[in-house]
């Protein structure tokens, strides 16, 4: 293991921790304020009076600069994967909310964990960073059509909401592969589209916790936010495996994704 890939777990393992911690106060604070926020400018407007979601903002903000340099360090998947161990720790600390898991949840739990360790076993090293036209025009079309379809979630479930929210975060996971220098305007556009993506994908992960259980909104952010940045950075920018170990990064996803889905299904 190299030094810089070293770097980069113990960096993925800390935002991981603090991502988990925080998902657990995030449900806390957006359960306390009053009915679901189904509106993106009413949740701003309530969330900056309230010091408890803004103490989760500040907790994400730190676990964002981190993930940030996991995503230069690392292969996207890899870096994802990292990231995604904060669901056992939201599993661990969601019973201070009063959600209580069961057998089956934490098999979940345990399947998530085992994939994400030979995801992290047979990563090979990261792609470049896109800073071109080619790259910031998807992933601006990506923020026109979260923003889109967030704006009809008003009957969705919390799974189906963390699932959403899911595909946000991936979305600016990949787009900080395209942030790197010179500043040129492609670059301006793939920068703006990370804050973006994460605040609409917050709004819809609170809305998902409001009444439903952390774990089951969670588990389905966690595929979307892993397979999603895994694929892309695998299949166009440039991530690689380690040799022989195609069919381990496999079965990881697999088991990760699988682990999930069960969690996805449970009750609140």
């Amino acid at each position: 293991m190299t030094d810089q890939q070293a770097l980069g777990l113990l960096t993925g393992l800390a935002a991981a921790a603090l991502f988990g911690v925080a998902a657990v106060a995030q449900a806390h604070a957006v359960r306390r304020v009053g009915p679901r926020p189904t509106h993106l400018a009413g949740f701003v407007a309530q969330s900056v009076r309230d010091p408890i979601t803004m103490l989760v903002v500040l907790a994400y903000l730190g676990g964002f600069v981190l993930h940030a340099v996991v995503i230069w360090l690392l292969p996207l998947y890899l870096a994802q994967t990292l990231v995604s161990l904060s669901l056992p720790v939201t599993a661990l600390a969601s019973r201070r909310v009063g959600d209580e898991l069961g057998a089956s949840n934490w098999g979940g739990v345990l399947a998530v964990t085992a994939g994400l360790v030979l995801l992290s076993l047979g990563s090979g090293s990261p792609g470049d960073v896109l800073t071109t036209w080619s790259f910031a025009i998807p992933v601006a079309l990506g923020v026109v059509a979260l923003c889109v379809v967030a704006a009809f979630t008003r009957g969705w479930g919390g799974a189906a909401l963390g699932a959403l929210a899911g595909l946000g975060y991936a979305g600016s996971a990949i787009a900080v592969r395209g942030v790197g220098l010179p500043v040129e305007p492609a670059v301006v556009v793939t920068a703006l589209a990370v804050p973006i993506f994460g605040l609409v994908s917050f709004w819809v992960y609170s809305s998902g916790m409001h009444s439903s259980q952390v774990t089951s909104t969670t588990a389905p952010l966690i595929v979307g936010q892993m397979l999603v940045p895994s694929l892309v950075g695998v299949a166009w920018l440039g991530d690689g495996v380690r040799d022989g170990w195609t069919a381990a990064v496999v079965a990881g996803l697999v088991l990760a994704i699988g682990g999930a889905v069960s969690l996805s299904r449970s009750r609140a």
